[in-house]
C-alpha cells in the first residue's frame, strides 16, 4: 500500500467517520469499474470468445443484474448507478454506506486477477486465466487504502469481511475473542459484546452495549460468599491493589456511575422514563469506558 508523505509527517488519518463521503464513492467506483474492464469479474460473470470457449473478459450486463439482485438498494439510486456509466458521484444521493459496503463485499466475492493465456489476433483480444487469491489480495489492498486515506471506521480484511475500526489503545483488548474467566455466561456476553460492537451497522453498537452491561451485572456477582455489594468491594480491592487508596476510590466511583448509566440510559431497560442514545458516538464512548473497566477488574482478577 501506499504511504504518503502526509502520513509520515502528520500521521495516518484517524478512521472515525461512519457516513461515506461522494469522493470516497468516486474513488471506490471507480476502482471497481477498472477492475471490470480488465476484466477481473470474468471468472464468475465471463465474456466469452465467439471462437471458442475462452473467457476474454467481464459480462458487464449479468455482472451487475447479479449485483443489483444482492443489492437492491443500489437499483433504486437516484443518481442511476451503473458499472458502464460515466455517472459523477456528486451528481446526485449517494447510495446508503450500507449498500456501498455491500457492493465491496459482492466485488471481493466474485474478483480475480485476470491473466493472459494467449492472443487472439482476429478479434484482438487476449484469452484470459485467472488468479483468484491475487485478485482479491490487490482488490482488499485498493480499498483498504481509499477507506484509510477517507478516514472511514471500516476496514475490508483478508477474508472478504468488513469491520469497524477501533482506536488503537484498545486493539489489542478488542481483539480478544477466548475470555476465559471461569464463567461460561460471562464469557459468552463478552465475546458477543466485542463481536458486535465491531460490525459495520450502527444498531449493532446498541447491541454490544446490551451485552456489555449485561456482562458487566453477571461479572458483579462471579465470586461466590456474601453479598453483591461486599463482592463488588473485593472485585475493585484487587484490581486497584493495596497501594493505590486514591485508585481504589477512584475506581469505586466509576463503577458506580456506570451502573447508574446502565440503569438510567436505555441500554438495558426500554422504560419511558430513560433516554435513548442520540448519536453512534454516545455509544462507542460508553462502551470503551465500561469495556476498559471490565478489562482492567478481569486482567487484575486472573493475576491474583
Amino acid at each position: 500500500m501506499t504511504k504518503y508523505f502526509s502520513d509520515d509527517e502528520r500521521g495516518p488519518t484517524p478512521q472515525d467517520r461512519d457516513e461515506i463521503s461522494d469522493v470516497a464513492w468516486g474513488g471506490i467506483l471507480a476502482e471497481i469499474r477498472r477492475c471490470a474492464s480488465l476484466g477481473a469479474f470474468g471468472l464468475n460473470y465471463p465474456d466469452m470468445c465467439p471462437d471458442g470457449h475462452y473467457v476474454v473478459g467481464t459480462d458487464y450486463g449479468t455482472f451487475q443484474a447479479a449485483m443489483l439482485a444482492e443489492i437492491p438498494g443500489l437499483a433504486h439510486d437516484p443518481s442511476g448507478f451503473s458499472i458502464l456509466g460515466s455517472m459523477h458521484p456528486s451528481g446526485g444521493e449517494l447510495p446508503s454506506s450500507y449498500d456501498i459496503l455491500d457492493l465491496i463485499q459482492f466485488c471481493w466475492t466474485h474478483i480475480a486477477r485476470p491473466e493472459p493465456m494467449e492472443s487472439h489476433s482476429f478479434f484482438r483480444h487476449d484469452h484470459l486465466a485467472f488468479n483468484a487469491e491475487a485478485g482479491k489480495t490487490e482488490f482488499t489492498e485498493a480499498m483498504q487504502r481509499i477507506l484509510q486515506r477517507n478516514g472511514l471506521a471500516f476496514e475490508l480484511l483478508a477474508d472478504g469481511s468488513i469491520r469497524r475500526t477501533v482506536p488503537s489503545a484498545f486493539r489489542g483488548s478488542l481483539g480478544q475473542t477466548d475470555f476465559a474467566t471461569g464463567d461460561g455466561e460471562l464469557d459468552r456476553l463478552l465475546a458477543a459484546a466485542q463481536r458486535r460492537f465491531l460490525e459495520a451497522r450502527q444498531d449493532a453498537r446498541q447491541e454490544a452495549l446490551e451485552a456489555l452491561w449485561d456482562a458487566w451485572e453477571r461479572l458483579k456477582t462471579l465470586d461466590g460468599g456474601g453479598d453483591k455489594k461486599s463482592r463488588v468491594a473485593l472485585m475493585l480491592d484487587a484490581a486497584a491493589g493495596s497501594q493505590s487508596p486514591r485508585f481504589r476510590d477512584a475506581l469505586e466511583r466509576e463503577a458506580t456511575e456506570l451502573t447508574g448509566i446502565g440503569n438510567s440510559l436505555r441500554i438495558r431497560h426500554s422504560e419511558t422514563t430513560q433516554e435513548g442514545l442520540a448519536r453512534p458516538e454516545h455509544a462507542d464512548y460508553l462502551f470503551y469506558r465500561l469495556f476498559s473497566l471490565i478489562h482492567l477488574v478481569l486482567t487484575t482478577r486472573s493475576a491474583a
